[in-house]
């Protein structure tokens, strides 16, 4: 596939270092924000950032795994590819969760490594890393640069690897030498890509088998996940549902692609999602996937997923449609074009309004439930009250576990790229700083941090990037004093056995705030909450808030693990 043939703009001076000429290529990129933590191996890169007049921010991260999730949560809510920078050995290995993380969770990013000189590599030279080798499984595509004149090329191509397509984390490694190596004639930026073609456009014979499906459909259902976020492609959706009334739930990344308080919107499917969305998957005779990939989280025991349902699958990676679950209807395509299509096409209406009823009578009669203790507060009403404070206008990012689960259930998502969350890896540690990303990505948008006391302390030292910066991020800490979700899976399937799952030892974070510069609140009560609340949201400023929640408390409802999706723990009527 052609790229743009484009040749290097004309340099500014006659010579170039291949760093100096790097600097250069992510001007031409557009670049805006770059995550970074310099080191012996890359030097030569920040030399020549600190010498430039690049329009481009960088912002150094206290570590660099906080830098990648930063970069991940600024290309959720921009859709731009985030940029990191990191040395060679440590620097590079310290990235390695977040590209993971970004991988399965379909996120553009290009990072930069340094590595040790071409003549040394082998040796296990000093913070010497097989960046190629590790990332290699974790990346849509990498490079080592072994001439600078070929980074116009590679720069050019990484950019439209990572944000085409199924979008996601493309690593380029360059050795020391290279990025010191004096370039008197930069290649061209032209590219041929012959193996890497991305099909966008739906074939027009599965769009009309999958309409004439629909027209003899009884009970159809369509699955919304994140390509239709991607693909910005929620307009589309709601306009397809809502013209032929069709039911839609949502996935855990798909959240926001379909407006929640739309009548026919059944909320989140899967291990904690709703009776009334895990049940109309399980009763629908057309299942409609656009832009999920059927994770075993969604669908619980494959062989009893979705037993009465003829399956159509749309999505821009071939290799998803009947990976997980037989396909009768592929469609290979971006979202938006998919569903452009179908609106395009005649499709007889079916009468789908004994199926809506049937849905929405389980939707009103198994909502989701919680009974507040008398000791602490209840998290689920925590979540209810942010929503409210927010009119659900906030961007919210979330590490992982029980608090990540209360808050996709609770705070109602009306609008997509507001919700910024770690689903495929389930990466603890992800939500502070993908708020930082998010916040420099939306400077004027309010970002809220809902996080664990576990997974705060994992990357919390980023708190001197809010302070540095002056970032007005709210950081909600779900405080039980535990590993909420550990915890909850010893007591229902280990006997109660709560093996190195008490956080006795947590630090006072309120305090801990404050040693950063930081505003800390705590609230032990509803009536602290309500203060600490209206505090929280009347600030322009950063504030750290410690809200003491009960420790036993559960996300209901639950699939266990292997059990099909009607057989959920925890439904009340």
């Amino acid at each position: 596939m052609k790229g743009e043939a484009e040749q290097t703009t004309q340099a500014v001076k006659e010579v170039y270092t291949g760093s100096e000429l790097l600097i250069e290529l992510l001007v031409e990129e557009n670049v805006d924000i770059i995550f970074g933590y310099p080191g012996g191996a890359v030097l030569p890169l920040y030399d020549a950032l600190y010498r430039s007049n690049a329009p481009f921010r960088h912002i150094l991260s206290r570590h660099e795994q906080g830098g990648i999730h930063a970069a991940e949560g600024y290309a959720r809510v921009t859709g731009k590819p985030g940029v990191v920078f990191a040395t060679s050995g440590p620097g590079a290995t310290n990235l390695v969760t977040g590209i993971t993380d970004a991988m399965m969770d379909s996120l553009p990013l290009v990072i930069f490594t340094g590595q040790v000189s071409n003549q040394v590599i082998g040796t296990d030279a000093f913070q010497e890393s097989d960046v190629m080798g590790i990332t290699m499984p974790i990346t849509k595509y990498n490079y080592q640069v072994n001439d600078a004149r070929d980074l116009p090329r590679i720069v050019k191509e990484a950019f439209h690897i990572a944000n085409t397509g199924r979008p996601g984390p493309v690593v380029i490694d360059i050795p020391k030498n290279i990025s010191e190596s004096i370039v008197y004639e930069p290649g061209s930026t032209t590219f041929d890509l012959q193996g890497y073609q991305p099909t966008e456009k739906p074939n027009p014979l599965q769009i009309v088998k999958l309409g004439s499906a629909l027209s003899r459909s009884q009970r159809p259902l369509i699955l919304a996940g994140a390509g239709v976020v991607f693909a910005n492609a929620a307009a589309e959706l709601t306009q397809f549902a809502t013209m032929y009334g069709v039911p839609v739930v949502n996935t855990l990344q798909g959240l926001g692609s379909f407006p929640e308080e739309n009548e026919l919107s059944l909320g989140m499917g899967g291990m904690h999602g709703s009776y009334a969305a895990n049940m109309a998957i399980q009763e629908c005779d057309l299942l409609i996937n656009v832009g999920a990939r059927f994770d075993d989280r969604l669908t619980g025991n494959l062989k009893q997923f979705a037993p009465k349902a003829k399956v159509a699958h749309i999505d821009i990676d071939p290799a998803e449609i009947g990976k997980n679950v037989p396909t009768d209807i592929p469609v290979v395509a971006d979202a938006k074009e998919a569903l452009q299509a179908l609106l395009e096409i005649n499709i007889d209406k079916p009468d789908t309004t004994v199926w809506r009823n049937k849905v929405k009578e389980n939707q009103t009669a198994y909502p989701y439930w919680y009974e507040k203790p008398s000791e602490y507060l209840s998290p689920q009403w925590l979540m209810e009250q942010i929503h409210q404070r927010t009119d659900g206008n906030a961007i919210v990012t979330t590490d992982v576990g029980q608090h990540q689960m209360w808050a996709a259930q609770y705070y109602k998502f009306s609008r997509p790229n507001r919700w910024v969350t770690s689903g495929g890896l389930g990466t603890m540690g992800f939500g502070f700083p993908a708020a930082i990303g998010a916040q420099l990505g939306k400077p004027d948008e309010l970002v809220v941090a809902i996080v664990g006391d576990g997974g705060f302390q994992m990357t919390l030292q980023e708190l001197s990037v809010v302070k540095q910066h002056a970032l007005p991020i709210k950081v909600i800490i779900v405080n039980n004093e535990v590993l909420g979700m550990v915890r909850q899976w010893q007591e229902s399937f280990y006997e109660e056995r709560y093996s190195s799952s008490l956080l006795t030892a947590n630090p006072d974070f309120v305090k801990l705030a404050e040693s950063y510069g930081i505003r800390g609140i705590r609230a032990e009560n509803e009536a602290d909450a309500d203060r600490a609340l209206a505090e929280i949201f009347a600030s322009d400023e950063a504030v750290v808030a410690d809200f003491r929640v009960a420790w036993r408390e559960k996300v209901n409802p639950m699939v266990a693990p292997g059990k099909a999706l009607h057989e959920m723990l925890g439904v009340k009527k």
